[in-house]
């Protein structure tokens, strides 16, 4: 992809966003987005061929980063714990972020709708971060580093300490965007009461 390409898709997907804030899913088209994004139809159906297709693409490239550390990690045989320390910070500010309540609020309304939205959001963002968590843990588990039953129970206990309650409140507007001084503090806490909860007590102190 060229500079120019990559800038054109850059104002296109800021236009999705802005028209999905501003419409919602259902009402929301290619062409309202191309029009927004001073683009061509013609350029919108040939990248991404449908809408659906097009909020698809939103949704993984607001995941890339997190499924990024988790994929790295894994392929390089990397410390699972310090993995889970870098995880942390940039899932918390993916779910909390503008981006994501944009599309969370959109697949809300759109559940009486097409109620495809919300499909793709967990399709995309949930269904491939939780199986890469679970397959961290577990190697966490063969490597003594944790004891646990079941890495998956693990994985869900940490996306409860990491997350909580806090997407939903930014989705319904009672709290606004993270700082990243707060990402990072409410990561660090995140991981700390993992680590209370699974790590050995060698683990602990060394």
């Amino acid at each position: 992809m060229t500079p120019k390409q990559a800038a054109r898709r850059a104002r296109i997907e800021q236009a999705a966003y802005e028209v999905l804030s501003e419409v919602g899913y259902n009402s929301a088209s290619l062409l309202t987005i191309a029009k927004r994004a001073s683009a061509s139809n013609e350029t919108l159906y040939k990248w991404y061929g449908n809408k659906q297709t097009l909020f698809r693409s939103l949704v993984e490239a607001n995941a890339s980063k997190a499924r990024s550390i988790l994929e790295k990690a894994l392929g390089e045989g990397s410390d699972p714990l310090e993995a889970l320390a870098q995880l942390g910070p940039a899932l918390l500010a993916l779910v909390t972020g503008e981006r994501a309540v944009i599309l969370n609020r959109a697949a809300a309304g759109d559940v009486s709708d097409t109620g495809t939205l919300g499909k793709a959001i967990a399709k995309a963002g949930r269904d491939i971060i939780a199986p890469l968590l679970r397959k961290l843990l577990d190697g966490a588990l063969q490597k003594g580093l944790i004891d646990c039953d079941d890495p998956a129970d693990a994985a869900e206990i940490y996306f409860h300490l990491l997350i909580g309650d806090l997407q939903i409140r930014r989705v319904i507007g009672t709290i606004g965007e993270l700082s990243q001084q707060e990402v990072e503090r409410r990561s660090e806490r995140a991981f700390n009461l993992f680590c209370k909860l699974y790590v050995p007590d060698a683990e602990k102190s060394s």
